[in-house]
């Protein structure tokens, strides 16, 4: 007996000197981020909505929510007259005074419209991605938010009530809640929740655990609801750390887009890959496409063609940016808030220092402050170290309404494969072995490229054997020390059509 627990000692002692020596992986697993939209009927929240209904598979959405903003909003049906003076109704040297409602539709249902159109093509769909959410569970999270004037928060809404429900739950898992218009919605749902509870014995505890659990994804403070509420009585909650990413595609994004992308924006590249696709291909908005979101509403003249903007102004439009050539790139401008929760493998909503599509949390040197926003941004592009992500941004649309259009999963492409572990614990001086395995479900070539991203910690050279393959070696730096961080990042992009990315984010820790 005692010779065979010697043995067994000498054998568990090999095994832990074995073990020693390599590096430990570890595949975590990785939840679909829970998300909550609210939206203004402005055009390029429609056409967020879009590419959100189409990359639904990456998110667990919890409300689409009709709400306000300086823009649009709806009045409260009884001729009531509301004011806010420096909103747009009173610059660019005109002021219309008060007024009753103001640039909302009758009967305005653009977002069930959209969930509408998502219906007439999910069982095309659901072909290419068993995991999309079913038209009956979308219609369902739908609610009208706050929408009777701007910044109005003083009464409960089924849509602040839906946020506060949410906000309330047992769970402390984070809910990214989107602002494309105003906050008012939002706001309305953490004073209820204050008024309600701010008394209690728990309120400390409970006010606590949904500033932890609520994160802020703001396409500016569009209603003042964010200044004057959200941020002096809720200091602790959270804004995602977007905006200052390298994928542009606001109002007028291809006049400062490089020369290579710009052909993501043009006519034909849209006519091509965007506007022609199916239903939703027709709804998403373009310069001129003759649409309005509101019937002779004066600041909506996206939809005219051939006319400059003196002619515009000459037919009583207001107008702020110069047209584009028909069929051109108009905007998403909500977008950036939603792209670094995509599941492409940046895993950019696990960690704001991770950094995405939108960018990523860079801590400003003093040497910035009271510097231009020009200046600080180009200094936290610097810092964010994704490639280029245009293209794969744009050719993922493309692709995504190729899925809405055919049931035929051979007719689309689809974004290759990468598996492998998500972290490594490595020790300095050793080489460590990258056992990555790439596939493309379409059988397509791929093209592999290993780049070094600066959320890491250690901040020295690192040397990947063959950047350009999948399988290869990386050399652990001897300086680097115990506790520091490399992260390495896969790009594998495929050579079907259109083009499709994935990347593959490993985290190198020295022990």
């Amino acid at each position: 007996m005692k010779r065979i627990k010697q043995t067994w000692a000498v054998s568990l002692l090999a095994l832990l000197l074995l073990f020693a020596s390599q590096p430990l992986l570890a595949e975590q697993p990785v939840n679909k981020p829970r998300v909550i939209v609210t939206c203004d009927p402005e055009l390029d929240d429609l056409n967020s909505l879009i590419r959100l209904l189409l990359f639904s598979t990456d998110f667990r959405i919890e409300g689409l929510i009709y709400t306000s903003s300086q823009f649009h909003w709806k009045g409260d049906g009884k001729g009531t007259l509301w004011y806010v003076p420096g909103r747009e109704y009173s610059r660019n040297g005109i002021d219309l005074g008060p007024m009753t409602s103001w640039r909302w539709a009758e009967g305005e249902r653009f977002i069930d419209e959209a969930v509408d159109t998502y219906e007439q093509v999910y069982p095309n769909l659901k072909v290419h991605r068993a995991d999309y959410p079913t038209p009956q569970y979308l219609r369902s999270k739908i609610r009208f938010g706050n929408i009777e004037f701007d910044g109005e928060m003083s009464k409960d809404t089924p849509g602040s009530e839906l946020i506060k429900q949410v906000l309330m739950e047992d769970s402390t898992e984070p809910i990214f809640v989107m602002a494309w218009g105003g906050c008012s919605t939002i706001a309305r749902a953490l004073k209820s929740i204050e008024t309600i509870y701010q008394s209690a014995a728990e309120w400390p505890q409970l006010k606590e655990r949904i500033s932890k659990k609520a994160i802020l994804c703001l396409s500016g403070d569009q209603d003042d609801t964010f200044a004057r509420y959200i941020h002096p009585f809720w200091p602790g909650i959270k804004q995602l750390k977007i905006g200052n990413g390298l994928v542009n595609l606001a109002y007028s994004a291809q006049r400062f887009t490089t020369e290579a992308n710009k052909v993501y924006f043009s006519p034909e590249w849209m006519a091509e890959h965007i506007s022609s696709k199916g239903p939703f291909g027709a709804m998403y908005r373009v310069w001129g496409d003759g649409k309005q979101m509101v019937k002779d509403d004066r600041f909506d003249f996206f939809g005219f063609d051939g006319l400059t903007a003196d002619q515009l102004r000459a037919m009583g439009y207001v107008v702020w940016i110069n047209p584009m050539p028909k069929g051109s790139f108009l905007a998403e401008g909500d977008t950036f808030t939603y792209l670094n929760l995509l599941d492409n493998g940046l895993r950019a909503h696990e960690d704001p220092t991770y950094g995405g599509w939108s960018g990523r949390a860079v801590e400003l040197p003093d040497s910035l402050k009271g510097k231009s926003m020009r200046e600080t941004l180009a200094y936290q592009q610097q810092w964010v170290g994704i490639p280029d992500g245009t293209a794969a941004v744009m050719n993922g649309l493309s692709a995504r309404l190729d899925w809405s259009m055919t049931a035929d999963y051979a007719q689309a492409n689809h974004e290759p494969q990468i598996e492998g572990p998500l972290a490594m614990t490595v020790k300095a001086g050793e080489t460590v072995s990258l056992k990555y395995k790439v596939s493309d479900p379409d059988k397509d070539a791929v093209v592999c490229r290993w780049l070094t991203l600066p959320a890491g910690t250690y901040r020295g050279a690192v040397r990947v054997a063959d950047p350009q393959k999948a399988l290869t070696q990386v050399s652990i730096p001897q300086a680097m020390k115990a506790g520091e961080t490399i992260h390495l990042l896969l790009e594998v992009v495929d050579k079907g059509s259109p083009a499709l990315t994935r990347y593959h984010r490993v985290i190198l820790t020295a022990r």
